[in-house]
């Protein structure tokens, strides 16, 4: 089923289904946003010249998790997704680990390893529900250029310090 024919996500039903995965997704990533700050550590990193600033996070985050979140509720309101919403399911829970991994536990190459995996579901959701949902993979290309920078980023101040 292509994203044209998506008639079944026109009901009350999956409206409210839509609510839950915008406000856990977004919920969930803000919580863990605040409990996971930039902090002295991590200002204290020699950082690459590509490093934004870090007002930039927020917006793109936020933006990325409605996005995100509208790709895994189309998957979930549609029948016969399993490997679609697996990788979904993967890649929304990695997500959610760097942070704590990164700014909390302050491990730098952990946190590598969790968003080189993010990377790979990623591009794995993206290429199984391309044919299937159009719409749900194409919400995940902004994700992926996204997670590449930051895993530039990781690396690179992997590789500083």
């Amino acid at each position: 089923m292509n994203s044209s024919t998506h008639a079944g996500h026109q009901t009350p039903n999956t409206w409210l289904i839509l609510a839950g995965f915008l406000v856990v997704v977004i919920g969930v990533g803000a919580f863990i946003g605040t409990q996971s700050t930039p902090g002295t550590w991590y200002e204290s990193l020699e950082k690459p010249p590509f490093n934004p600033p870090s007002w930039v996070f927020g917006p793109v985050w936020f933006t990325l998790y409605a996005m995100i979140a509208v790709a895994g509720w189309r998957i979930f309101t549609t029948p016969d997704t399993g490997l679609a919403r697996t990788l979904w399911v993967a890649q929304m829970l990695l997500n959610w680990a760097w942070s704590p991994v990164w700014f909390n536990a302050q491990m730098i190459w952990p946190a590598f390893a969790i968003i080189v995996a993010m990377w790979l579901a990623i591009v794995g959701f993206i290429l199984v529900t391309w044919k299937r949902d159009r719409l749900a993979a194409l919400l995940f290309v902004p994700y992926l250029a996204w997670v590449s920078f930051a895993s530039v980023l990781n690396l690179s101040i992997g590789l500083l310090n």
